[in-house]
């Protein structure tokens, strides 16, 4: 979890990999509004956000339901949203890329086909709360750095 630009399919996509997982990426789970609208660089609403945030719970009881593990790459900016994804399925971890505002609209900028560009990264960290109940990782970090700190910490 993190801000746009903090490395979340980078780092999921290659933990995933590593631990044999399965990766969701969370953004293809946004219905197409959602998606002009962060093209447009319109932040989403609590509205926008609320069946984004059922699909991603429903991915994860789902996957909790068959015994599956998976990681899952999404923004659950706020501790609200995170309860939303988490519901009442055990062993859900959050691991939160922490990156500085430079470091975010920098990656932002550079990413090539995103629909969420550097102009949502203000209004990111403007509603983040910070997880006090998850990991929390220097995002600025090499992401095979970041995917060793998460498989030591979490004991995998």
């Amino acid at each position: 979890m993190g801000v746009s630009g903090a490395g979340k399919t980078t780092v999921g996509t290659s933990l995933a990999s590593a631990l044999g997982w399965r990766f969701v990426e969370g953004d293809e789970l946004h219905p197409a509004a959602n998606k002009e609208k962060m093209r447009a660089g319109v932040p989403l609403t609590e509205s926008d956000r609320a069946p984004w945030l059922a699909a991603l719970h429903a991915v994860i009881a789902h996957a909790l339901g068959r015994r599956e593990h998976l990681v899952i790459a999404c923004s659950a900016l706020k501790g609200s949203y995170r309860a939303i994804l988490r519901g009442d399925c055990r062993g859900v971890r959050f691991v939160y890329l922490r990156v500085a505002q430079g470091v975010a609209m920098a990656r932002s900028a550079a990413r090539v086909g995103h629909f969420a560009g550097p102009a949502l990264v203000p209004s990111q960290f403007a509603v983040l709360e910070e997880p006090d109940d998850g990991l929390a990782i220097d995002g600025a970090l090499a992401p095979e750095q970041i995917v060793s700190a998460i498989r030591d910490e979490l004991g995998m």
